[in-house]
Order: structure tokens, then sequence, then C-alpha cells
């Protein structure tokens, strides 16, 4: 008998085999709005994330934190960014909520899920420490390695060239494209390397740890500045988008209402930018051709991954999950006057060991300088450019604002999930209409994993999670989100409770109130009307705020 009671409570007690867990791969995209990808309006060929949301669930009210490093603290440790020690940038503030820096009050997703058995891989952007110079990249203590990942592979910083990388990092080895003895494609492109590096640990995962179960995270730059793109991708969008921003815009809002992702009862916001009085026609197409070319590659390799799970018969038990960082950018690098140097000017070529620190480089690798300026043709290695303002007003249909702002255009994300065996079958290609965040990743992977949230580490105190499981959603049922979700960036702010959104731009800006259900587009601000809702969801904002390390920056209070 004692034996018996001895080999149960050994069972028990054994991390839970891979096929009784599913695998997780977590995908997030940079700097693109809400109608970017075809499942939600755009005419850019996503064929591979379309099929996914066919065999799954599309959330038509995800949010991210509008700002690419407080979004990645926010996903990874399934905490408000401020909570995390992420409230902004990578600098540090010397306050609790803007350290620059994840802190020891937080666990990442891959932290809670080896304990439970899983195997945890990163590739791609990481931004949620240090990274823009030699001594940032001394300080490695947040480094994936150190926060619960086997494998990395993937920029520490933010931002750069995609055919030569800043701040490139194999594991805990600082590379350059062109010194990495692993890895060296006839041409370089960052988001195929980062697809490629990702089937990579797919296969050697299979072969060496083929009993365990996964978590991939899956981090692609694309489609943030600069527009960097393969020559043929470029030529795939010739002279579709030649009508212009109204016509584009107008053609994604109709193709959105026709597939549900929208409520044609909303309005659509006004487009930004007069095509008449654009003054380089030929420039301004280019851009977005550009932009179209780089989520195109990154549907294709995302596409590639998942021909890897199939033929290692692994798509099965797969959860799939794909959202964006924040919404279309409206920042004007390289943009704003003729900045393009004398052709004359040559740099002495850089060494391969030389790495790229600047995450707009003066020159290319062979020593040609990098042009930027009104009328630069994007796309190639020695141009650096963004797509600008208009054209991320297209990308955010039918929302206002952009990345940085808390209105819609700046905080709405496609979330898509894709499970074949956990999605029911008649829930898939089916459309999730309540208001969820990236607060709730890590509460779905806990769940779905079996994994436990731990209160304390090493006798540190962890900050609870605020989120909830998505899990229910695959069955078609209500998350049943107890608390309102919250929004603070740069003092702009938000509130969203049920179908009432309170938001304000900057520090000083007035509340304005809005009717989801009716105005998602943020047109027509009730806050005169109902005064004593204003009230309530200010309050609640405040009171969030002082317990999430959002004050004092920057209102000094």
């Amino acid at each position: 008998m004692r034996t018996m009671l001895g080999l149960f409570s050994l069972l028990i007690t054994m991390p839970l085999l891979a096929a009784d867990r599913p695998n997780l791969i977590v995908i997030l995209s940079d700097d693109m709005g809400y109608s970017d990808i075809g499942c939600y309006g755009s005419e850019i060929q996503t064929p591979n994330l379309d099929a996914l949301a066919a065999g799954g669930v599309r959330w038509t009210q995800f949010y991210n934190t509008a700002r690419c490093c407080p979004t990645r603290a926010c996903l990874l440790t399934g905490l408000y960014p401020h909570q995390a020690g992420v409230g902004h940038m990578m600098e540090d503030r010397n306050l609790p909520g803007y350290t620059g820096n994840l802190n020891q009050h937080c666990r990442t997703i891959a932290e809670v899920l080896h304990p439970a058995g899983y195997r945890n891989y990163a590739v791609g952007k990481w931004h949620v420490t240090p990274g823009k110079s030699e001594a940032a990249l001394q300080q490695r203590h947040n480094w994936p390695l150190n926060r619960g990942f086997d494998r990395f592979y993937g920029t520490i910083h933010g931002a750069g060239s995609y055919w030569d990388p800043s701040a490139l990092v194999r594991d805990m080895q600082p590379i350059t494209s062109a010194n990495d003895p692993e890895y060296q494609p006839d041409v370089y492109y960052y988001t195929d390397a980062i697809g490629d590096h990702a089937r990579r640990f797919l296969r050697e995962h299979a072969t060496d740890h083929g009993n365990e179960p996964f978590f991939l995270y899956v981090a692609f730059t694309a489609a943030h500045w600069p527009m960097h793109a393969h020559a043929a991708d470029i030529q795939r969008y010739a002279g579709r988008y030649d009508a212009g921003y109204d016509a584009v815009r107008r053609a994604r809002w109709e193709k959105q209402q026709q597939l549900g992702v929208i409520d044609p009862k909303w309005p659509i916001s006004p487009t930004v930018g007069k095509w008449s009085s654009v003054v380089d026609l030929e420039f301004e197409t280019r851009c977005m051709e550009v932009y179209a070319a780089m989520i195109d590659r990154m549907d294709q390799a995302i596409g590639q991954m998942v021909a890897e799970l199939e033929s290692l018969g692994q798509l099965e038990n797969t959860v799939i999950m794909f959202m964006q960082d924040n919404g279309g950018c409206a920042e004007a690098v390289g943009r704003d006057k003729q900045q393009t140097p004398d052709v004359a000017v040559k740099f002495e070529p850089m060494s391969k060991d030389a790495p790229q620190y600047d995450s707009q480089p003066s020159q290319t690798r062979d020593g040609r300088a990098v042009r930027k300026g009104y009328g630069v043709l994007p796309g190639p290695d020695d141009t650096y450019i963004a797509y600008g303002r208009a054209w991320a007003n297209v990308s955010n249909v039918p929302f206002r604002e952009y990345k940085h702002w808390v209105h819609e255009g700046g905080i709405s994300t496609p979330l898509i999930v894709h499970w074949p065996a956990g999605i029911a079958e008649n829930t898939r290609n089916s459309l999730f209409h309540e208001p969820c965040h990236l607060i709730d990743i890590m509460a779905t992977c806990v769940d779905l994993a079996r994994a436990n949230y731990p209160r304390e580490v090493n006798g540190q105190a962890i900050t609870p999670l605020p989120g909830v499981s998505l899990r229910p959603a695959f069955t078609a049922k209500s998350v049943e989100r107890p608390q309102p979700i919250f929004w603070e960036h740069e003092g702009n702010r938000a509130v969203r409770s049920g179908q009432w959104k309170l938001v304000a731009k900057g520090p000083v800006g007035e509340w304005q109130l809005y009717d989801m259900a009716t105005d998602r587009a943020e047109m027509h601000d009730l806050a005169q009307q109902h005064p004593e809702r204003v009230k309530e969801l200010s309050e609640q904002w405040m009171a969030w705020a002082r317990q999430a390390n959002v004050l004092p920056w920057p209102w000094k209070r």
C-alpha cells in the first residue's frame, strides 16, 4: 500500500508530458495598424495569417499599450507595463514604474512555464532592457536567457537596419549579421532571419526535447521603420497605392464591414492628408509599397513556421497567437526634409566584427552613406525612411490617432488564436467581441500550461496578475473580466469599462467619453452629457494609477 501511495505521489508531482498540454507560440509584429492584414480589411497579401484566422478565433476588441517597450513588458509578464518597470522607454527615471528595465517583482511567461516542464525559445526584438550602446550591452541580467528562455536569437535594442541589425545577439553572445558563423544566407534580411531561427528552434526542440512542450516567442520588427524590403516583394505592390489615401481607406472600411471586424454603424475617422497635394507621388506610393512588402514577407515567414509545425506533427496541439505592439506609426523619421548626404561622402567600410548600436546608422557596412529625406525612395540598405502619418491613418482604419496615443488607433490590435486541438469546431473562423488586453496573454498561457504563477521567488514578492485567461473564448464563452482595462503612456490616459471608454491626450488633456458600442471611432465626445460617468471612471483610473506605479511621472505629483 505504501508503495502504491508513493508511486501515486510521484506521478502527480511529475511534469505533464507534451501531449497533455499544448505548445504555445506568441507572435508579435511591430508598428502595424488594425486594418493592415487581410482578415482585418487589408489589401496586403497575408494568406497565412488569414488561414490561421479561418481555422481559429479573431478578436475585434483586443488591445495593446500604444508603444513598443511597454507592450513587450506587458506581454512577457502579464502585468501592466508600469508594474513591470517599463512604463515608458529604456531610460531610467528613478521611479518604480519607469526604470527602463524589467524589475524583480515580475516573472516572464518563460520563467513561469519553465517549472511546469516547458522549454522556452525567443527570436526577434527583445527591447525590455537597454541595448543601444556597448555599455548597455554589458548589462545582461534582463536578457532572455536570464529571464527563463533556453535559446535566443535577435536584437536587444528596438530598431535598426533590416539588412544589418543593431545589437544582434545569439543566446548571450553579441554578434553581427556579418560575423555570425551559424547563419550566413546569400542575402541577410532580419525578417527572414527571425523566421529561419524560429523554425530552427522548432526542429531542434523536436530532436532534442520531443517529450517536452515548448513556448516560442516570435517578435518581428516588421513593419517598424525603416522601410526596408526585398525588391521582388516591393514589386508585387507596384501601382497598388496610386489611387491615394482616401481610396485605400474606403476600400478597407468596406471590407472590414463585410468581414464583421467592425460594426457598420460606427463612423470612420477623417482622412489625414490630401492626395491632390502630394508633392512627390512616386515617393509617397513607394513608401506604402515597401510597407506592404514588409508585412507580406512577415506573413511568408509565419507560413513557413506553420509548415514546419505540420512537418513535425505538432500543429494540432500548438496554440498560435498573433498580435501587434501598437497602432500604425505617424513618426516622420527620415521624411522631414532633404537629408541625403553628398554622394561623394564615403565612410570607411566596417569590419565584419564591428557592431551596429544606433537605431539609425549613418552608413552601411561597406561604407555607403545612409540616405534620408523626402524623395529618397525607401527599400534598399542605404535608405532610412518611415512611411508617414497619412499612411498610418490608412493602417488604423477606422480609428483615430496613432502609436503613442491611447485613442483606438494607438491601442487596437488584431488578435488571432489558432489551436486545432482546443478550439471547438463550431467556433472556428469566428469573431470574439469582448474587450481583452495583452495582460491576458500570460494568464492564458498559465491556464493552458497548467502552470503555477508564483506569489514570491527567492523571498521577493511577485506582483499578482491583473489579466484573465482567454480560454473560454475558444468555445465562445465570456471571459468574465472583473475589472476595467487601463492605459497610460506619456500622459495619455484611458480606461475601458464595458461599452464605455474614458480617454485623454497628454497630462493636462481633458477627459473625453465615448460609447464604444456606437462610436468606436471616437468621433462623438459624450463627457458633457454624462459627467457622473466621467467622475466614476476617472476616479477608477486614478486609483489604478496609484496602485500600478503610474504616478508620479509625467505629472510630478
